[in-house]
């Protein structure tokens, strides 16, 4: 198994300086005990309806800023970790959508990091954080259909040889690499930026992979810290 290293644009620095991440590669296997996410999930829940990380505010109003920094509104698209919080403390939970995914969002709620999901096996080439042009193309839905269209120019992007993977930085995800449990090659990225602590996010990836390993036993995995200040 190759461990997916993702590329990061040296301009990325300037926009989030100290941004660090965590990048986990799974080839996966049987899923055997799928409930152990709908668990993690629903007491992930219950988790922040009672409490936050001491530094869990902090972070989101630095992800705030750094989406102002290449122009997306925070309020109206902000961070996939925030938006789940803004979900749960409206409606008390969260809907289960497929183990894998249930897995990784009780992580995000759990550690208020945002957490990135990818089937690995339909990427092209290599993941790559970079500003966009305005002339990459990413696949979304809209009113059931699947469209195509553009980020805007100066937007923070994930994205692979073929086009755009995720919009706005870990806003929103595309449809080509969208996760589920039948994956056979899984990747994920959880982004973190300095108010949330080294250790903290290194105990998230550990959480998230102690989960996929209590579901798929047979999994093999592998995590690598992604620094820009090295």
């Amino acid at each position: 198994m190759s461990p997916v290293l993702p590329r990061i644009d040296p301009r990325i620095a300037e926009i989030a300086p100290g941004f660090r991440a965590i990048s986990i590669t799974v080839a996966a296997g049987p899923l055997l005990h799928p409930d152990v996410a709908r668990a993690r999930l629903a007491r992930a829940c219950e988790s922040l309806l009672a409490s936050r990380p001491e530094w869990g505010e902090t972070h989101f109003t630095a992800w705030a800023e750094v989406f102002r920094r290449f122009g997306a509104k925070a309020q109206r698209t902000p961070n996939s970790a925030q938006a789940l919080y803004q979900r749960v403390q409206r409606g008390g939970s969260l809907p289960t959508i497929d183990p894998v995914v249930d897995l990784y969002n009780a992580t995000s709620l759990m550690y208020g990091v945002p957490i990135g999901g990818e089937n690995y096996g339909a990427y092209v080439g290599m993941p790559h954080l970079t500003i966009a042009d305005g002339s990459e193309r990413f696949d979304t839905v809209k009113e059931g259909i699947i469209i195509q269209e553009s980020p805007a120019p100066g937007e923070v992007i994930w994205r692979d040889e073929q086009g755009v993977t995720c919009r706005r930085w870990n806003w929103r995800q595309g449809v080509r690499t969208r996760l589920d449990a039948t994956a056979q090659q899984m990747w994920f990225i959880l982004e973190s930026l300095p108010p949330m602590p080294l250790e903290a996010l290194q105990a998230a990836a550990n959480d998230l992979v102690e989960g996929l390993l209590q579901m798929m036993p047979d999994a093999r995995i592998a995590q690598h810290l992604i620094d820009t200040r090295a």
